[in-house]
Formats: structure tokens, C-alpha cells, sequence
């Protein structure tokens, strides 16, 4: 994995002039480079319910860029993904524009994203754990009966979701929609690659005492059509890691990720819509230990 450098402490947005800016989404700038690369920058915004809260969260890109690398790296045997290895100086030759987003920008190239996320489930909590209390189901798959908050399923799930637009909520969809908008062939192979990545992920995470209770993926198609792993790879952001010593069935554990900003959101009076409240910079310096702590554990030899 390439070494990278220390980036600003706080980036709430990237202004890089020297490229058209085409996207901000929740977390991340994209600008486009040319017709076939695009280059991705990881601010510390942070989304909490949908909404993007005002306070960034320091060092969080950083984070989560240097994250996502080492998972593409580690389990780059399952299918290619976007990274190209192409040196940021190539794409900014303007030192002071490389300092802004250094290690928070990746050089990738442009695909066709997929309209769906690919969420694996090892464990019942979150959206899963409401759907579960209604029906006894998870987006259409049936569960024992009994099961606790935060308990570990019999196996793994594969539970997509429509990706929505920036302000708008994702909603959760049975593996048969997302057959009939991709296709048989290509949702089992989304969802077959998925659980794969995920159960790999869970046996390494859980030697350094991480219980990775589950994750979504991002994929798209390249220009031959071959199947291409995006945006992140099972970040903080993107997944929930709980420690494994503290983790006690029927309860939400306590969480090296952003599930600590949603439980002080929670005791708020606030609708969950835009927009967002401030955090108090106490709720702000642990949420960004949590995320040094989840980099520290999985990525140290």
C-alpha cells in the first residue's frame, strides 16, 4: 500500500480549481480529470440519517481513504476496483492545491455506477433490527424467531438498498428488485462477491478484536461490462465495528464508528432533516478517536 501523507486537520470542503468539480455527495468531491479518470476526495463531512452534518469530523478522509486502500489492497483478489495508481502530482502539478486534499484524494477510473448498495448483515442492529421487531424479517428474508438486538445471525445476509440522493433517505429492497433491474446473472454476482469480501473481512477483523456487524459496498460496471468494487471498501463510514469484548446481545454495543453521533443525535429534539444540528466538540474529538482507534486495530501489523 502506497505510504501517504498528512493531510490538512479539518476539510470540510475541497475548492480545486484546476478541475471541474462534478459532485459533492455526502462525504466526497469528485472531479473529473478526463474522460476516463476522475479524481475522489474524502473530506471529514459527516451524514448522519441522511442528513450532512455542519461540524467536520478531523481527520476522518484521511481516515477513511487510508482505510479503503488497505482493504482494496487485502482483498483485491475478489475483483478489481477503481483505484488507478497514478500520483496525485500528476493530476494537481499546484503544490498548494496537492496540500489541501493530500491523503484524501484517489485517482480513479470513470464506471457506470450500479442504482443499488450491496449490504452484507452478521449481525441484527440498525434498519435489519426495526424491520425484524415488525415483521421477523430483513428486507424479505425470514429469521428465527427470538432473536435480540445486536444478536449474530444463523449466517450472513445480503439485504440491498435503492441508493438515494444527497438529502434523501435509501431505502431497503428485496434481493428480487434488484434481480429485476440488473438482471439474474449480475445481482447474484453483486451479492455472491459481497458476502464473500464480507466474510473475509469479518475473520481479519475479528483476530484484532473487531466484530464487523455489517457493511455496504459500492460497484459499477466498466466499459466491457465487468464488474468493478467503488467508492469504499468497509471504512467506519461505511460499516459498523463494534469491540468484541464489548459486545452484549440485546443491547447496541458501543462502536468505532460514526453509530456514536447517532446515539447523541437521538437524545435531541430534532425531525432528522436538513438541516442538522452542530455537535458539541466533546461528541466531535471522540468520534474522530473512534475512527483512529478502528484504522489503528485493522490496518497495524
Amino acid at each position: 500500500m502506497k505510504e501517504l501523507t498528512v493531510t490538512p486537520e479539518r476539510l470540510y470542503e475541497s475548492h480545486l480549481t484546476s478541475l471541474p468539480l462534478l459532485s459533492r455527495g455526502k462525504v466526497r468531491d469528485i472531479y473529473a480529470v478526463d474522460d476516463e479518470t476522475l479524481l475522489v476526495v474524502t473530506t471529514d463531512r459527516l451524514s448522519a440519517f441522511d442528513v450532512i452534518l455542519p461540524d467536520p469530523i478531523p481527520g476522518k478522509g484521511a481516515v477513511l481513504t487510508r482505510v479503503s486502500q488497505f482493504w482494496f489492497d487485502k482483498l483485491g483478489h475478489h475483483l478489481p476496483n477503481q483505484c488507478l495508481d497514478i500520483p496525485l502530482e500528476a493530476i494537481l502539478p499546484d503544490a498548494t492545491e496537492r496540500a489541501q486534499v493530500a491523503g484524501r484524494a484517489m485517482v480513479v477510473r470513470r464506471v457506470e455506477p450500479l442504482a443499488f448498495e450491496a449490504v452484507a448483515r452478521g449481525h441484527l442492529i440498525g434498519s435489519g433490527w426495526k424491520d425484524y421487531q415488525r415483521t421477523g424479517e430483513v428486507c424479505g428474508i425470514s429469521l428465527p424467531a427470538g432473536l435480540r438486538q445486536a444478536d449474530r445471525l444463523p449466517t450472513p445476509i445480503f439485504t440491498p438498498a435503492t441508493k438515494a440522493a444527497v438529502g434523501d433517505h435509501d431505502e431497503n429492497v428485496a434481493f428480487e428488485v434488484m434481480t429485476e433491474a440488473l438482471g439474474t446473472a449480475l445481482a447474484a454476482r453483486v451479492r455472491d462477491v459481497t458476502l464473500a469480501i464480507f466474510a473475509e473481512a469479518v475473520d481479519y477483523a475479528s483476530a484484532r478484536g473487531i466484530i464487523i456487524a455489517d457493511t455496504k459496498f459500492e460497484f459499477g460496471l466498466d466499459k466491457a461490462g465487468q464488474l468493478i468494487w467503488i467508492d469504499e471498501a468497509l471504512t467506519p463510514d461505511s460499516s459498523r465495528f463494534w469491540p468484541a469484548d464489548q459486545w452484549q446481545p440485546g443491547s447496541s454495543p458501543p462502536s468505532f464508528d460514526k453509530q456514536f453521533v447517532r446515539d447523541y443525535l437521538e437524545t435531541l429534539d430534532w425531525d432528522k432533516t436538513a438541516p442538522g444540528p452542530h455537535l458539541p466538540e466533546s461528541v466531535i474529538e471522540q468520534t474522530a478517536a473512534r475512527y483512529r482507534e478502528a484504522e489503528s486495530r485493522l490496518t497495524s501489523p
